[in-house]
């Protein structure tokens, strides 16, 4: 594995403070990226362990996003239509904004953050609250095995891919399939999106890559959608090898020829990828600076872990963001990991009193640019990183 990245020492990032704990001193690790040329895979380098990361205390909640919901709900529809399955698996259930639309007799949830498997347990859904691998799915498969596996920004954040595949192949049917969704590394180095890269997200996956982890438990992928959700990601329809049901669509051939031709099989790809890093984080630096000497208040919108990566490798500090806005009720009157700035119940922006707002939450920037028409009439603008920084 060869670096190509380091974005300084960071906490992990979804491990917001309290008003108790906010002069505590924070546990930082090296987040640094590295580059397998023989599995094309690219993945942070020091590992915290999951137990530190998913627990009772876990803050995203999918069922709070707009367009989180309305993907599921759209997805759910295609799978019945599609597939038809008897039964379905969703490994990382979160708070069942998946699952809830199907029959809950047809479908199981692992989930090992508990206060979210609680929460879909309440509503009657069949969860079990642990980390997924081979034990989990013999005790699942032993009832029933599995015709159709699904799992969204998840798989990506699990150490050991054998153990994942493993466990996979022994709760899917012969003719089952697996579909996962996890945001798209070529579309994370196309727009400088070095956010994705946090404690959390150990991998950040690539067909080329995918497909080479894959044959070793002889899967194929058939189908790849590429989809807008967490700032581009790609969905992966995969079969076994012995399936003939399901034919290889051009979708796959498609995607490889892009990958490629960007050079993702590539060291120079990933070096280079770490220049625009830097001229990034100069780049934003300035802005807030200049509008610092301009005495304008900048506000923050959506409180991720990837503004979090942002704001401690840029040195981004709480004198020059106020407070941020989320709509997550988990986070709301927390400080973020590293900069602690303060976590405000979301309310709809006004131009009286913000004259900017940095986008945490870049990946929705569609859904909130509706949200705040009024703002944007008035004049009030908003601050990105991605694809460069800029005022818009």
């Amino acid at each position: 594995m060869k670096k190509f990245l380091d974005l300084g020492y960071q906490p992990l990032a979804n491990s917001y403070l309290t008003k108790k704990n906010i002069n505590k001193k924070e546990k930082r690790f090296n987040l640094s990226v590295g580059f397998d040329s023989k599995s094309f895979l690219v993945s942070i380098l020091n590992t915290v362990p999951k137990e530190k990361m998913f627990n009772k205390n876990y803050p995203y909640k999918s069922s709070e996003s707009f367009t989180m919901r309305n993907q599921f709900k759209i997805l759910s529809n295609k799978i019945k239509k599609k597939f038809n399955p008897g039964l379905i698996l969703e490994i990382g259930s979160n708070d069942g904004a998946f699952i809830s639309n199907f029959n809950k007799k047809s479908v199981i949830g692992v989930e090992p953050c508990k206060n979210l498997a609680n929460l879909t347990i309440k509503k009657g859904f069949r969860i079990f609250p642990n980390y997924w691998n081979p034990t989990l799915a013999k005790k699942i498969a032993k009832k029933n095995k599995i015709d159709l596996i699904y799992s969204a920004n998840t798989l990506s954040h699990i150490e050991n891919l054998d153990e994942i595949f493993n466990a996979i192949d022994l709760a899917l049917t012969e003719n089952g399939i697996l579909i996962l969704e996890d945001p798209s590394l070529l579309e994370c180095i196309k727009n400088v999106a070095y956010d994705q890269f946090y404690c959390e997200h150990l991998y950040v996956f690539s067909t080329i890559a995918l497909e080479r982890i894959l044959s070793k438990f002889n899967l194929t992928i058939f189908s790849v959608e590429n989809i807008k959700t967490h700032g581009g990601s790609n969905r992966y329809y995969i079969k076994r090898n012995n399936n003939f049901i399901y034919k290889i669509d051009s979708s796959v051939k498609k995607n490889v020829i892009k990958e490629r031709n960007y050079g993702l099989h590539k060291i120079s790809t990933y070096k280079s990828f770490s220049k625009k890093v830097i001229k990034s984080k100069k780049g934003l630096n300035k802005i807030f600076s200049d509008l610092d000497k301009k005495n304008k208040k900048i506000i923050g919108y959506g409180a991720t872990a990837k503004s979090c990566t942002v704001l401690n490798y840029c040195k981004i500090q709480k004198r020059l963001i106020k407070f941020f806005y989320d709509t997550t009720s988990y986070k709301i009157g927390k400080y973020l990991p590293g900069s602690k700035i303060e976590i405000k119940k979301y309310k709809k922006l006004d131009i009286k009193n913000i004259d900017y707002v940095f986008l945490g939450a870049w990946n929705f920037k569609d859904e909130i640019f509706k949200k705040e028409k009024k703002f944007i009439q008035q004049g009030g603008k908003f601050i990105t990183h991605i694809p460069h920084p800029k005022i818009i």
